[in-house]
């Protein structure tokens, strides 16, 4: 199983889960233009892909999703509440999912769950080709027992490092929108990536990628400290999903 990111953070975010023939676009946040764009540079072609999974209906993860499908023909699948809220305008082959959801696409088996995140129903999926498990967790304001259990034991986690507390709280954004990302239905802090590394079996993570950085709000080097004193690792071996180079081919 392999996994590569086009771009992760608030300007766009879409990701590539790939085993066998099977190829999923999780999100798609960018034009169909800078969409073809970052598939060329991980050598993937626009119409190898198998099927868009939509997160949540957030313009940074959807604004790209209907009209991409549309040049494509491509399946896309999203909870009713992400259906109902994200303009995907008409599509021909739209699938409803279940927040809590397992189902199958190819060669990869696809487990839904819900976060809490200021969106209808959004939710973050986990991944396995029947040996590797990989988990996806961003957007999401609080973590929960129940996404906890589900991502304990992963082979690769990509999760969610969007802030440094104090450079959120000390920034220019509006009070209304730092109570908004710090609060229970915003994004997840460096340190509470952290404690929830601390709480869940690593012991067979291979692969940590920090995701979704906010290019106001945290650097790489304070999210790189922070979680890698979790896990008591060298600092190097964290990865990070960049918002415009993303993060070429990592094979689990």
């Amino acid at each position: 199983m392999q996994f590569a990111v086009l771009g992760s953070g608030s300007r766009g975010n879409a990701t590539l889960v790939k085993s066998g023939k099977t190829c999923l676009m999780v999100d798609c946040g960018f034009s169909v233009k800078e969409t073809v764009a970052r598939l060329a540079r991980l050598d993937c072609a626009a119409e190898s892909i198998s099927a868009i999974l939509v997160t949540h209906e957030h313009s940074d993860h959807s604004k790209g999703v209907g009209a991409f499908a549309r040049k494509y023909d491509i399946p896309v699948w999203a909870t009713r509440g992400t259906e109902t809220n994200a303009r995907f305008g008409k599509l021909s082959k739209l699938n409803r999912l279940n927040a809590e959801q397992g189902f199958e696409l190819g060669d990869l088996q696809i487990q839904s769950y819900p976060v809490p995140h200021d969106a209808r129903e959004p939710c973050q999926f986990c991944f396995t080709d029947g040996n590797k498990r990989l988990a996806i967790l961003t957007d999401a304001g609080s973590i929960t027992p129940h996404m906890e259990q589900l991502i304990s034991g992963c082979d690769a986690l990509m999760l969610e490092c969007n802030h440094d507390r104090d450079m959120l709280w000390e920034g220019l954004y509006p009070q209304s929108l730092k109570q908004r990302v710090a609060g229970q239905f915003g994004h997840l802090s460096n340190a509470q990536a952290a404690a929830f590394l601390n709480r869940i079996n690593t012991s067979a993570l291979q692969q940590l990628v920090a995701m979704h950085l906010s290019e106001k709000n945290n650097t790489q080097p304070l999210a790189r400290y922070v979680l890698s004193d979790a896990l008591d690792c060298d600092p190097d071996w964290v990865q990070f999903a960049d918002q415009d180079e993303g993060l070429d081919w990592q094979t689990i």
